[in-house]
């Protein structure tokens, strides 16, 4: 798994689901009851377990978050830790509540492991693999494409943000460079530099009548010149020092 869907929201929801899921196979199913369970009290294991499983998956859910901010990305070794810590804090939990006064179970940490963690182990895994796999069909997609208006309502551009290289001042008008299919595009719009600096807080200007988009720019070609993705600009002194920040 390359890719993490960090919506709260949505963990939160899959716990419920995953919880609900618990409680109805312990109930009905009864995979783990050594006998000496009557309906009350594997009412309270199902309910028990459930609710654990939820409240733990909750944990890991702001767990995984955090770790995502700070990463900025995720991976099969991460999606495992996140598994593993995971079903550490429902053993944990559940053989806690196993052991209390609510349910007086039998099981010492050793047979509880093999008789109860290991086959919820079995059973959960792969669901948790899949809906965690679906979560991440549900990611919304992201729509980098901007819009460049000018006075006229002709005068109208939609690029990608990517794909806007600079903007250059033509007398009552701007001339918008940028790529298409690779190859170097530019249209003229009725509006001025300031306007569009104001609209577009990503650009940087580099001239009083040049402003770039800074993941254009790839080289001094001099002192006072920088060479961008196929096009050259000049650089004022005024503007040098944030030029030479990139």
């Amino acid at each position: 798994m390359k890719q993490l869907n960090p919506s709260i929201k949505l963990h939160v929801l899959i716990g419920a689901l995953i919880s609900a899921w618990i409680f109805l196979f312990a109930f009905f199913i009864r995979p783990f009851e050594h006998g000496r369970m009557d309906f009350k009290v594997w009412m309270t294991v199902s309910l028990g377990f459930s609710i654990l499983a939820f409240v733990c998956y909750g944990f890991i859910t702001f767990f995984q978050k955090i770790v995502y901010e700070q990463k900025l990305k995720w991976n099969i070794g991460l999606e495992v830790i996140t598994l593993i810590l995971f079903f550490v804090l429902y053993t944990i939990a559940t053989y806690i509540f196993y052991r209390s006064s609510l349910v007086s179970g039998i099981y010492d940490f050793s047979t509880f492991l093999r008789e109860i963690i290991l086959n919820s182990v079995l059973i959960l895994t792969p669901i948790l693999i899949l809906v965690r796999t679906y979560a991440i069909k549900l990611i919304p997609v992201k729509d980098d494409r901007i819009t460049i208006k000018g006075e006229n309502k002709l005068d109208i551009l939609k690029i990608k943000q990517v794909d806007l290289i600079c903007i250059s001042n033509s007398q009552n008008y701007v001339e918008i460079f940028y790529l298409e299919h690779g190859e170097l595009k530019s249209k003229l719009i009725r509006s001025s530099l300031k306007k569009l600096q104001s609209n577009f807080e990503f650009l940087l200007q580099i001239h009083r009548s040049h402003l770039i988009n800074p993941t254009h720019f790839k080289s001094w070609k001099d002192s006072s010149t920088i060479s961008l993705t196929q096009i050259e600009l000049p650089v004022s002194k005024n503007y040098k020092e944030q030029v030479l920040a990139l």
